[in-house]
């Protein structure tokens, strides 16, 4: 390859500016990766899945994982459509996945006609992932209150300000209204009432170990009554 392609292709803006990619980034058939870094044994899994989710999330934090909270959550409209997005996990209340967000937004709005919904979260740092599925309902508007009352002032000032989801208009209006809102005291910016937080209450939680050569370890976990059973699945 001459010189100068070289060059340009060492330079990713060209790449996405020119929409122009060499062959090498975009052959995905030759990327693999060996995981080996732990293994999962019946024997040493607990009767509670949310036990070993959190002691996962300790390792996986201690294992260098920036933002162990990331979920991937994926919610349904009536149509059948799904969506996914990343939010961050805000706290494990009583087995129960709690987040935040405007109960206008599309995930909103899918939540309160379709309350079921999936998170999957991806350590790679230590080469594991949890999915979980369950059913959705509001979170008690007083722990809502308590949470947005916790958030830094920038960012209460933000979620009053934005519309999630819908087009934006004028732009430039926005940003003077976040600006204004910003200028305001804490006592002033009081939660809206289409913003609040979820609960999750898993149905089924699945931990996946990555192992060589596609042998990966998988435990699911299938709520029965107050009781969990858990399976061993094919990788």
């Amino acid at each position: 390859m001459p010189i100068l392609l070289q060059t340009l292709f060492a330079n990713c803006d060209f790449c996405f500016i020119f929409g122009f990619y060499p062959k090498s980034i975009m052959d995905l058939h030759s990327y693999r990766q060996q995981y080996k870094k732990a293994g999962l044994d019946r024997h040493d899994l607990p009767e509670d899945p949310v036990q070993f989710f959190q002691a996962l999330f300790i390792k996986a934090k201690e294992g260098g994982v920036i933002e162990p909270n990331a979920m991937t959550l994926a919610t349904g409209n009536a149509d059948g459509f799904i969506d996914a997005r990343m939010v961050l996990l805000k706290e494990v209340k009583n087995g129960d996945f709690v987040f935040f967000t405007n109960y206008n937004s599309v995930k909103g709005h899918q939540l309160a006609s379709n309350p079921f919904a999936a998170l999957v979260f991806w350590w790679y740092a230590i080469e594991c992932q949890v999915r979980v599925r369950g059913t959705v309902t509001k979170l008690d508007e007083s722990e809502s209150d308590a949470y947005f009352n916790s958030r830094p002032h920038d960012s209460r000032a933000g979620a009053i300000a934005s519309n999630q989801s819908e087009v934006v208009a004028d732009y430039d209006k926005m940003m003077d209204n976040f600006e204004d809102l910003r200028n305001k005291s804490d006592a002033e910016l009081l939660r809206p009432s289409n913003w609040g937080g979820f609960c999750l209450q898993p149905a089924e939680i699945e931990f996946w170990q990555g192992r060589p050569n596609r042998m990966h370890d998988r435990f699911l976990y299938l709520r029965e009554g107050e009781q969990w059973r858990i399976n061993r699945l094919s990788p």
